[in-house]
């Protein structure tokens, strides 16, 4: 059976991602296939853009949801292939806090870009942001 928490306790459990990743977290946008975990090194996945968040990560969350401030625009991607994951830091760049899926519009990952085919070069835009914490 599965575990049922509180709204409160849902919203304090995202917001708690929001103060970890804290102000100017830095998002890296990988291809190939997503590590077992945050703390599992990435490989041979290569970073296809780097993008700079809010400040704060984003406002207090709400029903369980986190929402993310608008994250600036990588207007030069560092390589081309195609999104699959992503990895939050802190501002310092090496402290990792989260990893999730990557779609395109209208795909439903936690982390959604104009388009997941990247271009070396070419803009890189996310579009929405929302981690959902679970045991609604």
């Amino acid at each position: 059976m599965a575990l049922k928490f509180s709204t409160d306790l849902r919203n304090s459990r995202a917001d708690a991602i929001s103060t970890a990743i804290g102000n100017g977290g830095i998002l890296r946008i990988y291809d190939g296939t997503r590590p077992a975990n945050v703390g599992t090194a990435v490989t041979t996945q290569v970073v296809l853009a780097e993008l700079t968040g809010g400040s704060p990560f984003a406002p207090a969350a709400s029903s369980g949801v986190l929402t993310a401030n608008a994250i600036t625009q990588d207007s030069s991607a560092n390589a081309t292939g195609t999104a699959s994951w992503f990895r939050l830091f802190q501002a310092n760049g090496t402290t990792a806090v989260i990893d999730g899926d990557v779609t395109a519009t209208g795909g439903g990952g936690d982390l959604t870009l104009n388009t997941i085919s990247i271009a070396s070069g070419g803009p890189v835009q996310v579009t929405s942001a929302v981690f959902t914490e679970g045991g609604a």
